[in-house]
């Protein structure tokens, strides 16, 4: 109340003034409601508003991913994707300009798929920035510190790292314990899976992280049985991560127990694939090369 406005006497109040004054407290609170609800629609709205077909970075990386070995791997045009940086820049501020509860708005799917292009989308900006004085995204880093760590980047209204973006998010436990999304991200190195040739989506996300993980392990380079030897031999992805195979996706709760999926595409003849199917051959894993996934 107004410190200059005199008490009125209840006398002095006419009937209606009484009505009026009586109302006010129910449209106070129907204006708190409908405020209250417009600020909770508001994050819903801004995720609605958002590009979920990452239309902006589909459009790059078919212009400048190579496809190899039937897209077993792939390689990154870095020049001439630098030439498109402006455009590369203009797709990264989008995923910035989302907030968390805009984030938290999203589906399942649509989550993840937004980290794990905006992961790769970030790795190709973090390669731009030294390129083409570097043979390694190692080379952004040192004895003493890594190229993963640096919280440089603008994403769901803080600074965050790569690091963050992979295991913060994508590996937190609870969120999504996906394994797939070791042969989705991409660490700009020969080593890694394939950079995909487009964006991850969400209403085709199961089956691109399927065909992601079918290339990566049909790739002889990288993952085989070796007949010589008799055993499996493997990229050092799943030395590193082997703990995210153990978490019950679809029923698999170990590394041997994903590998035998893929035992038609890691042997060849027949017993071969039989031992890897039953899991008695023996894991070993192969040096990962760290090369700059340069098509130059």
């Amino acid at each position: 109340m107004h410190p200059n406005l005199p008490l009125l006497p209840a006398t002095d109040i006419s009937p209606t003034s009484r009505r009026s004054m009586a109302a006010r407290p129910a449209l106070t609170t129907r204006r708190s409601w409908l405020l209250t609800a417009a600020a909770l629609a508001l994050p819903a709205a801004r995720a609605e508003g958002f590009d979920h077909s990452h239309g902006a970075w589909t459009a790059l990386l078919r212009k400048h991913v190579v496809v190899l070995r039937g897209g077993q791997a792939s390689q990154l045009r870095y020049a001439a994707l630098s030439a498109d940086r402006a455009a590369l820049q203009a797709y990264l501020a989008t995923l910035s300009a989302v907030s968390q509860p805009a984030f938290d708005a999203f589906s399942k799917a649509q989550r993840m798929a937004f980290l794990i292009n905006a992961y790769n989308a970030f790795t190709c900006e973090l390669i731009l920035g030294k390129y083409p004085a570097l043979s390694s995204i190692k080379d952004l880093g040192s004895v003493f510190s890594s190229p993963w760590k640096p919280k440089w980047m603008a994403l769901l209204g803080s600074k965050v790292s790569l690091d963050d973006i992979e295991h913060g998010m994508l590996r937190a436990r609870g969120r999504y314990d996906d394994p797939r999304v070791h042969f989705a991200v991409n660490c700009a190195s020969i080593g890694c899976p394939p950079l995909r040739e487009e964006a991850f989506v969400a209403g085709r996300l199961d089956a691109q992280l399927d065909e992601q993980a079918l290339r990566f392990m049909s790739d002889r380079p990288r993952n085989r049985f070796d007949v010589s030897q008799g055993r499996i031999e493997v990229s050092k992805i799943f030395d590193w991560y082997g703990e995210d195979f153990t978490l019950g996706h679809r029923g698999i709760a170990s590394l041997p127990a994903f590998l035998a999926r893929y035992a038609g595409v890691l042997a060849d003849a027949p017993a071969d694939r039989e031992r890897v199917r039953s899991q008695q051959a023996a894991v070993t894993f192969l040096p990962y090369d760290w090369k700059l996934n340069d098509a130059a």
